[in-house]
Formats: C-alpha cells, sequence, structure tokens
C-alpha cells in the first residue's frame, strides 16, 4: 500500500517536518518506494513536484524538503506500484480543473472494476486505477453541478458519497483538496493531529529529528497534518473511522450538519 500526507493550516506553513519523515519510508523504513509526489497551493494556484525514483535519496525530494514553501494546503503521496508501471504519469498526486479550481487528489489502495468508469471529459492519463477514480468522481461532481456550486457543505457529502461507491471497489483512502478544503476519507487508515498554541516539542517516529514548534509559530496559527499512519512519537493523532470522513478548512475541522 501507499502512503498520505496533507496539511491544513490557517496560515501559509511549510510542511519539511513532516515531509521529512514521509520521505524516509518512501525506500528506507518503508516499502513504498515506487514514486513520490507533493502539491502545494500558492494564492490562486498550485506548484507539484514528482519522481517516480525511490523519495528517501531522491535528489528532487530533498531539494523540497530543504525548500520551505508556504502553503495553507498540502497534498502529498508516496507509491508502492501495484498494478501498474512505475513511471511518471502515474505517481500521484494528481490535479485536474473543475470550477476554475486546481483539485487535487491521492489515494491509497485497490480497486477492481476501475476501467469500466465513466469519466466524461477527465481522461487519465496514466494507467492506474486510483487516477481513473478521480476522473470519475470529477465528472460525476461536473454532472451533478454544471455551474460552480455555492453550497460547499453539499459538496464534500456528495464526494463522500461517491467515496463510499469507491469503497465498495476495494480499499479506498483519499486525499482532496482545492487549496482551501482538504478532505480526507478514510477505508482503513488515515489518521490526523491538530496543532495549536501553546505549541510544543515533536519528534519524528521514521528519523532522529525533533522540532520545536513554539519557535516556529505565532500564538494564532492553526496547522494540520493527516497522514496514513502518525509520523511523530510524542504526540497523540486522532484516527478516522473506516466509511468515515474528516473536512478541515485552513487548519480547523469542520463537523457537516
Amino acid at each position: 500500500m501507499c502512503e498520505l500526507l496533507a496539511m491544513s493550516a490557517n496560515v501559509p506553513t511549510d510542511i519539511c517536518f513532516s515531509f521529512s519523515g514521509l520521505l524516509q519510508r518512501g525506500g528506507r523504513t518503508g516499502p513504498h518506494k515506487d514514486g513520490w509526489g507533493i502539491t502545494f497551493y500558492e494564492r490562486n494556484g498550485c506548484r507539484t513536484f514528482k519522481d517516480p525514483q525511490p523519495s528517501f535519496n531522491s535528489p528532487i525530494a530533498h531539494l523540497v524538503q530543504d525548500y520551505p514553501i508556504q502553503s495553507c494546503a498540502v497534498v502529498s503521496h508516496i507509491r508502492q506500484a501495484n498494478r501498474s508501471k512505475v513511471a511518471l504519469e502515474n505517481t500521484h498526486p494528481f490535479t485536474r480543473e473543475l470550477w476554475g479550481r486546481n483539485w487535487t487528489y491521492a489515494h491509497n489502495g485497490q480497486l477492481k472494476g476501475y476501467r469500466q468508469f465513466k469519466t466524461g471529459t477527465f481522461r487519465p492519463v496514466g494507467q492506474t486505477d486510483s487516477e481513473y477514480a478521480f476522473c470519475w468522481l470529477l465528472h460525476q461532481l461536473s454532472v451533478k453541478y454544471p455551474r460552480t456550486p455555492s453550497h460547499w457543505a453539499a459538496i464534500f457529502r456528495y464526494i463522500a458519497q461517491l467515496a463510499d461507491q469507491l469503497r465498495q471497489k476495494g480499499v479506498f483512502n483519499m486525499l482532496l483538496s482545492d487549496g482551501r478544503f482538504v478532505m480526507a476519507y478514510c477505508s482503513n487508515n488515515l489518521c490526523w493531529i491538530t496543532c495549536r498554541a501553546p505549541f510544543g516539542k515533536a519528534t519524528l517516529l521514521d528519523q532522529d529529528v525533533e522540532i520545536d514548534f513554539q519557535q516556529q509559530t505565532t500564538p494564532d496559527d492553526v496547522v494540520t497534518v493527516i497522514a496514513t499512519q502518525p509520523l511523530t512519537t510524542n504526540e497523540t493523532w486522532n484516527k478516522i473511522a473506516p466509511g468515515e470522513f474528516a473536512l478541515f478548512h485552513f487548519g480547523e475541522r469542520l463537523v457537516l450538519g
């Protein structure tokens, strides 16, 4: 299985610490050696770095790790290939435009019957079940909401219903973001942690690295990190129940009524 990582924050924040922990699982402390990628949202756009090489020794990954890009929403993925070849086009995360916004998606799991998905104008570039599922999901959204919607709670409830359908075809852990919202849907493994004042120290599970967040933040900062498995040893992470989702808006978790 692959591993996922995302961040939602109320102020532009770098994800270097958490990303450093994820990188080690890409071929050093974990088997996810078949590529990695990360997307940062900045103002009205986003930029993505991808490499089909193992993340733990990828020069591009270390460039990103050492280059503290500030963002309010980040989606990242390290891959353990199953059906499709190791190639750039099969490397997550994937991004498509819908309603004038860039939507970024990453998936952990395996799905059956995915080539039967009707994707409309959202055509897959690679061969992964993940990208097919993403294109199908966006197609379903565009059919139900042909114009830019205004009721975002309804949108994400509908996305959760679509994710329920995909989960019936296998394991479907998903991260999805438009730069404002970050959604995490759990099939079996996803957890999250929200950090706010008073900030303390954290130690990575996969690397002997400690950080004092109090030196890196202000009292008003709110930062949520989502991951397949906890990345730190001394913090309490919240697990998302199978079949449930968590939605974050600039660091804060939203409860949809």
